[in-house]
């Protein structure tokens, strides 16, 4: 699903550092090694059918190299 984060993410929070996530080698080989993080948060999203709706977003992340792989785990406003 496609999707267009609106305005900022909220309540993030860290699910796993490092070793503990276990696309760890996937993110290293794609994206180069770093403080690899996985977090989840609280914002809006525009769909691909133009409609607007809050979703639980997660994502990794590493300084230095920005927020990868960002996915919808659960829309909340139904």
């Amino acid at each position: 699903m496609h999707f267009e984060v609106i305005g900022r993410i909220e309540d993030v929070e860290v699910i796993a550092v490092g070793g503990n996530i276990r696309d760890i080698m996937r993110l290293r080989k794609q994206y180069g090694f770093g403080r690899w993080r996985k977090l989840k948060g609280i914002t809006n999203v525009k769909l691909n059918n133009g409609n607007v709706r809050k979703a639980e977003v997660h994502w990794y992340e590493a300084h230095g190299i920005g927020r990868k792989k960002m996915k919808i785990k659960m829309l909340l406003d139904e």
